[in-house]
This record gives structure tokens, sequence and C-alpha cells, in this order.
């Protein structure tokens, strides 16, 4: 039996049915997270080298690459983003009125 084939919003968190401010900050927090773990893993760091670099715990450090995403705001990530040296910015696309 065929399914409908429905076009993702382009962010997953709205198309499971967050409300839209919610699914925004979901969206920039995992984003944020799989940069950092990317980052982490291409570092060849260890979480102990990692935690002295972003200066967190080795226990958040694991928090972090095991994607416990409900533990870390968006205001840490972008600071953690940040002593990692990562340049995170925001971008704004315009809505129809």
């Amino acid at each position: 039996m065929a399914k409908d084939i429905i076009e993702s919003s382009g962010n997953v968190f709205l198309d499971l049915g967050f409300p839209g401010e919610e699914a925004t900050l979901l969206a920039m927090r995992s984003n944020l997270m799989i940069h950092l773990e990317k980052l982490i893993h291409e570092r060849r760091w260890t979480q102990i080298k990692a935690a002295q670099y972003l200066g967190i715990s080795q226990s958040r450090v694991s928090d972090l690459v095991c994607g416990k995403w409900e533990k870390f705001s968006l205001d840490m990530l972008l600071t953690l983003a940040t002593r990692a040296g990562l340049h995170p910015r925001l971008e704004l696309d315009a809505v129809a009125a």
C-alpha cells in the first residue's frame, strides 16, 4: 500500500508537530551539538581533553557527544561553540506577509 509523501518543512522538529518557536530552538540546539561533536571527533580529542578546551566537566562532554540535548541550553551551546573556536551566527529568513 502506497503512503502519501509529505515534503519536509526543512525543520524535522516542526514536521514532528512541535510548535514553531520550540521547533526553531530545538533545530538550533541540535545543529550546534552536531557541529561540536563533529569538531571533537575531527580533532581527536578525548572527553577529558575536550572538557579542558570547552571549560566543562568530562561528564558534560559525555552528555554532549551522546546527544543529550535536553541538558544544554542554546546559550550554553553557543558558549561552547565559541570556546571551541567556531563562529556561530544567526541567519533570519524573510517571512511572507
